[in-house]
Parts: structure tokens; C-alpha cells; sequence
């Protein structure tokens, strides 16, 4: 499978997050709890949320099999006082080397590593961040779109 990757200056998008830190592997189990509790947030909160996607910020470490830094989020409209684990942020702005995943999610690594692939071959390198921004569900999950965004120094 070929994943066209672009590049694209990207600009912070205001978030409504939990703050995870979590082995590799382990997002899957991690992340339901953790946005179940932002949407909690955001259906007691008149006018924070406007069609906005679930956003996963990941904040990576340099070192190999270390943990992940984690924020599970879904794009607000504004920014607001933290209630609980749930707090205002902000994706990470910058150049940033963006696919588009379609498919069920389990299958997000492969298009983590064409990016991976394609950085290596450009000669570009990672800036510790990345996320996905979930496309809304389709019935059939190999047409569901994921975008992943990569930052790049």
C-alpha cells in the first residue's frame, strides 16, 4: 500500500484533554476512559464543542521503548478552566509531514511507518510530536479516515 505523504505548516488547534502517560502498546487500552471523560466535560459545557474530531497528541521520547506522553483530546472551540483531569491545550504548530490512514485503526502503524520511511529517505527528522485526528466512523471500518500528522524539526 502506497501512502502519499504531504507536507504542511500546521497551526495549534484548541483542545479539551486528559493527560496520559503510557507504555508502547498500550494506547489502545488507554485511550477510551481518558476521552470518555473529556466528552463527559464537554456535554456539561454549552458551546465548547462544534463538530470538532477526537485528537490524540503523542509526545515522544528520544529513548527507545520509553514511555509515551499522551493527551486525549477533541477539538473545542475556546479555551476554559481546567475541571478535574480535564484541561485546555493545543496541537503543536510547525512543518509537518501529514497522511491521510484509511482503515480500522489497528492498522495505523503502517501508515506511521511510511511516514517513518518517507522521513528517512528525505532526510527529514522528528520533532517529538505527532497526532491523529479522527475522521468520523463509517460503517465500513476500511473506509475510515485517520489523518496522522508528524512534526518535523
Amino acid at each position: 500500500m502506497t501512502v502519499p505523504i504531504d507536507v504542511h505548516v500546521v497551526f495549534p488547534r484548541k483542545l479539551a484533554a486528559v493527560r496520559r502517560v503510557v507504555a508502547p502498546g498500550e494506547v489502545g487500552s488507554a485511550w477510551g476512559p481518558a476521552v470518555g471523560q473529556v466528552w463527559n466535560f464537554i456535554r456539561s459545557q454549552p458551546g465548547l464543542w462544534s463538530n470538532g474530531h477526537n485528537i490524540f497528541v503523542y509526545h515522544h521520547s528520544n529513548e527507545p521503548g520509553a514511555t509515551i506522553l499522551c493527551e486525549f483530546g477533541v477539538e473545542v472551540t475556546r479555551t476554559f478552566e481546567t475541571a478535574g483531569e480535564v484541561y485546555a491545550t493545543e496541537t503543536p504548530s510547525g512543518e509537518a509531514a501529514v497522511a491521510i490512514h484509511r482503515g480500522p485503526y489497528d492498522r495505523l502503524n503502517e501508515t506511521y511507518n511510511a511516514i517513518d520511511e518517507w522521513m528517512a529517505g528525505n532526510r527529514r527528522e522528528p520533532a517529538g510530536h505527532s497526532w491523529e485526528i479522527y475522521g468520523d466512523p463509517t460503517p465500513d471500518p476500511a473506509q475510515t479516515e485517520t489523518t496522522i500528522v508528524r512534526l518535523l524539526k
